[in-house]
This record gives structure tokens, sequence and C-alpha cells, in this order.
């Protein structure tokens, strides 16, 4: 069966390709979301298998999404996506739960890998 994804970028061609990205690596993208907010919201909706999650997001960023979304369900897997110079940002999601993070822009094989490591497939 196939792993459940949820995308969660401010930018929609962002989104596009991590979900391409995944459909491309046999996983079904079940949701998707625009902001921190609605994350959250299609979070507990869907209970998707994994959550990538932007970190600089308007109405909630990334970091406090992912707090919530674990308040949710501490066994919930995130994995951030940033791009370069995020460094700060990431560690404070890592510290929030999130599994792992993607730069962006993302490479289909770097994002394949992260994920399969963080639901243990690798």
């Amino acid at each position: 069966m196939a792993k459940r994804v949820l995308v969660v970028d401010d930018a929609i061609f962002m989104r596009d390709i991590i979900k391409d990205i995944f459909a491309s690596g046999g996983f079904e993208v079940v949701g998707e979301a625009s902001n921190g907010v609605e994350a959250v919201e299609r979070f507990k909706e869907l209970k998707p298998d994994l959550t990538t999650m932007d970190l600089v997001m308007p109405f909630k960023n990334g970091i406090e999404a992912t707090r919530e979304i674990l308040r949710v369900d501490p066994k919930a897997v995130v994995v951030m996506c940033s791009a370069l110079g995020q460094e700060a940002l990431v560690m404070e999601a890592i510290e929030a739960g999130a599994m792992d993070f993607i730069v962006k822009p993302p490479r289909a094989e770097d994002v394949l890998a992260v994920v399969k490591k963080v639901l243990g497939e690798a």
C-alpha cells in the first residue's frame, strides 16, 4: 500500500514539484496546504503517513505548525523543506519534532532518500 503524503508549501509551483517527486516514487499525495493553519487542519482530516512542511509561510510558520501537528499526533512524521541559508530555522524545526529536512529546490533522489529513511524503509 502506498504511503500517504501531505505537501505543505505556500508556493504552488513548489507543491507541484514535490507532488511530482512523490508520485514518481510510488507515494500517494492525499492533500496539500498553502500555510501552517491549513496544514494542521488538513493533517487532522487526512492523517497522512508523512507531511512535508515549508518553513516560511503566512499565518503560521512551519515550526509552529509542526509543533501543533505533533500535539495532535506524537507519532506524526514531518520533514521540513527549506532554502539554503535557513539552517538556524531548520535546527529549531528539528528541535520542535521534525524528523529531517529537504533543501529547496528539491531533487527527486534526495527527497526520496530522506523520506525512505524517516519512514524506516531505507
